[in-house]
């Protein structure tokens, strides 16, 4: 029994999902596994929203279920405390991808793109409902890019 006990809770640490930084990284793995990228722009620390779309939709087994099948995700974050501030060239990594794809200055901004870096869809602050229609609204829009 605590054989049992001991691999379903080893199995749930390796059961997470990674949301790496490198734009250029999340390319090549999204080319080399065919799966597409999740791009959220969030402030970690300061946006009430942002902080809502982590605790409620990202961090539900569904959407991390899908997500590790699915997508490559990246988070582009901008903290403004100073304990939460990002390494140097890890804010200029993520203010050349807020050029690229957010020069409205949004928050949350969540994006779906292919591996090339084309927007397949836009989520615009919040997303409506739960991680459950979040995850079917994902899957749809997958599905129509492939």
């Amino acid at each position: 029994m605590r054989l049992i006990i001991l691999l379903a809770l080893m199995a749930g640490l390796y059961s997470f999902t990674d949301w790496g930084h490198d734009m250029d990284k999340a390319q090549v793995k999204a080319r080399q596994e065919n799966k597409l990228i999740l791009l959220n722009f969030s402030g970690s620390d300061w946006c009430a929203p942002c902080i809502r779309l982590k605790k409620q939709i990202f961090a539900d087994d569904r959407f991390k279920k899908f997500a590790d099948e699915k997508l490559v995700l990246v988070n582009a974050d901008f903290p403004r405390g100073k304990k939460f501030q990002l390494p140097k060239d890890q804010q200029e990594h993520n203010n050349n991808l807020a050029e690229k794809y957010n020069t409205e200055g949004d928050f949350p901004l969540t994006l779906l793109l292919s591996a090339d870096g084309k927007v397949l869809k836009k989520w615009e602050g919040l997303p409506q409902g739960d991680a459950k229609s979040f995850v079917a609204e994902l899957n749809q829009a997958c599905l129509a890019a492939h």
